[in-house]
Parts: structure tokens; C-alpha cells; sequence
């Protein structure tokens, strides 16, 4: 008698316990824009194989030129290596989307492309709050530079929940929120979490960035001469933009995401997508170009001519 019933419960429980937790999601990609996902996917692929490019020959220069073993460029080969994570995480499973129709992910990837993306995110954090502490110290107190960031301490500065909502992600890739949304249990405790990670993080590492500034500038300003301001200054442009490029977006998508309902669902996709893409193939350009050292490395790596070197000094 009780056979059939157990049997009949025991079957109940697996079909529930797949059903909360599946083992597949399925990923949409933009919704409302996939019928436009193939001519996406060319500036997506043109800017994934320029960040992959960009990121590489930084990292291969820094590593090549004995000069730029210093902890402003170690800092930024950190930031490389990060950068290549994210957008590696992110950008072959969304041109598989684009391109094949590839829509599945397996929870586990998915949950791997959750932490990888936030872990490296904050990571890159770290490390503007590290490189404004180095541009701090070179400006403010350049005698001690060498003495106060070591390569030791540039070194060292270096749960599944029940998805009853289905596996669809209106998104292009494991987006936290977008995870989250998914999940019928009380979702108090991982906003939560996701709040309180956010604001020590990265908001606790912005408002170190705003304070390095805040004395850079102050000391900038009572330089005597007109000329010694302004190379200073200089050898904080890069860091700045590269600041904004990657803080803008992300402030952005996190604010919308708690306090934005009424924006349009493809606005927090694409600017999800534009804190992934974007980043990782500016940071090698802008430090490239608007960096001395890193700039002249670049071309004799690339065998350009010392006379070309000279001209471009001009």
C-alpha cells in the first residue's frame, strides 16, 4: 500500500528539486533586440579582440622593459589581468549567443560567471585605490617612494538558492541581479549582502581614490612652477580617465538596478554589457597613449624607428 505512494512522493521531490533548481539556465541575450544580435555581435567581437590584444601587449611590454618594473606599471599589469578575466568570463559565451544560438549555460558556469565577475570587479577596484595611493606618494612624497611601495607591498596590496521563476536570464551572461531576480526565497539577505560588498569595496576604495586626489591636487597647486604642475597633473590623466570609464557604467547599472524600476530592462543590459566591453579595451589604450615609458616600450616592441620615436616627441 505504501509502495506505490512513496514511490509516487519520491518522484514528487526529484520533479520539485529540479524544478528550484535547475541545472541548465537559459540565457536571452537583449530581449527585444534579437533580431539585431548578428550586427551586435561585430562591434562586441571587434571590441572583445581589441581588449585581448590591447591587454596582452601591455602585459608583454611591462614584463619585456626593465624600466617599467616599478609600482605604478605592476599595478596596471594587474589591472590587465583582471580586465582579460572579466571580459574572457563574459564576451565567448555572449558571441555564442549572438552567433549560434548557444542559449544554455550549466548552473555551475553560470554561478562561476557570477564570482569571477564580481571578485575581479572588486579586485579592479583595489587597484585604482592602489595605483591613486602610488601617483600619492610619487607627487606628494617622492623622496620615500622607493621606500614606502616595495615590491613586497605591492604585492600584497595586489549558496544556492530556489529559482521557482524558471531559468530564463533576460540578460546576455550570470548577471548577480539578474540572477537573483529569478529566486523565489527571500531575497532580503543577498541584496543585502550585495549592498554591503558594494559600498566596502568599492565604495569605500572610490572614496580613498577622491581623498588621493584631494591631496595630489593640494600639493599640486603649490608647485612653484607653471611647468612642474602640469607634468604633474599629467602623470594623473590617465588614471582618471581610466577611473571614470570604469566607475561610470558600474555606478550606473548598480544604482538602476536598485532604484531604477521604471528604466527599460535593455538599458540595464547594455550598460551591464558596456561595464564588461568597455573597460578592458580602453585602459591599454588610453595608458598606452597618454603614458611616456609605456608609449616608447610599445614602439620598440613594435620596431618602430628611433627617428619615428623622435618625431613623435616633437
Amino acid at each position: 500500500m505504501d509502495g506505490p505512494r512513496s514511490g509516487t512522493s519520491h518522484m514528487t521531490n526529484t520533479a520539485n528539486w529540479t524544478l528550484l533548481h535547475p541545472s541548465t539556465f537559459i540565457l536571452l541575450g537583449i530581449p527585444g533586440l534579437q533580431a539585431f544580435h548578428a550586427w551586435i555581435s561585430i562591434p562586441f567581437c571587434s571590441i572583445y579582440i581589441l581588449s585581448l590584444l590591447g591587454n596582452c601587449l601591455l602585459l608583454a611590454v611591462i614584463k619585456k622593459e626593465p624600466s617599467l618594473h616599478e609600482p605604478m606599471y605592476l599595478f596596471l599589469c594587474m589591472l590587465a589581468v583582471a580586465d582579460l578575466v572579466v571580459s574572457t568570463t563574459t564576451l565567448p559565451k555572449i558571441l555564442a549567443i549572438f552567433w549560434l544560438q548557444d542559449r544554455g549555460i550549466h548552473t555551475s558556469a553560470c554561478l562561476a560567471q557570477v564570482f569571477l565577475i564580481h571578485s575581479f570587479s572588486t579586485m579592479e577596484s583595489g587597484f585604482f585605490a592602489a595605483m591613486a595611493f602610488d601617483r600619492y606618494v610619487a607627487i606628494c612624497n617622492p623622496l620615500r617612494h622607493s621606500a614606502i611601495l616595495t615590491k613586497t607591498i605591492v604585492i600584497k596590496i595586489g549558496l544556492r538558492l530556489p529559482y521557482c521563476r524558471g531559468n530564463v536570464i533576460s540578460h546576455t551572461y550570470c548577471e548577480f541581479m539578474a540572477l537573483v531576480k529569478l529566486t523565489c526565497a527571500d531575497t532580503r539577505a543577498p541584496r543585502a549582502y550585495s549592498l554591503t560588498v558594494a559600498f566596502l569595496t568599492g565604495g569605500l576604495d572610490f572614496t580613498f581614490i577622491i581623498l588621493s586626489y584631494t591631496l595630489i591636487l593640494r600639493t599640486v597647486f603649490q608647485l612653484p612652477s607653471k611647468e612642474a604642475r602640469a607634468k604633474s597633473l599629467g602623470t594623473c590623466g590617465s588614471h582618471i580617465c581610466v577611473i571614470l570609464i570604469s566607475y561610470t557604467p558600474a555606478f550606473f547599472s548598480f544604482l538602476t538596478h536598485r532604484f531604477g524600476h521604471r528604466v527599460n530592462p535593455c538599458v540595464h543590459i547594455i550598460v551591464a554589457n558596456i561595464y564588461v566591453l568597455i573597460p578592458p579595451m580602453m585602459n591599454p589604450i588610453i595608458y598606452g597613449a597618454k603614458t611616456k615609458k609605456i608609449r616608447e616600450s610599445i614602439l620598440r616592441t613594435l620596431g618602430v624607428s628611433s627617428a619615428g620615436n623622435m618625431e613623435m616627441r616633437k
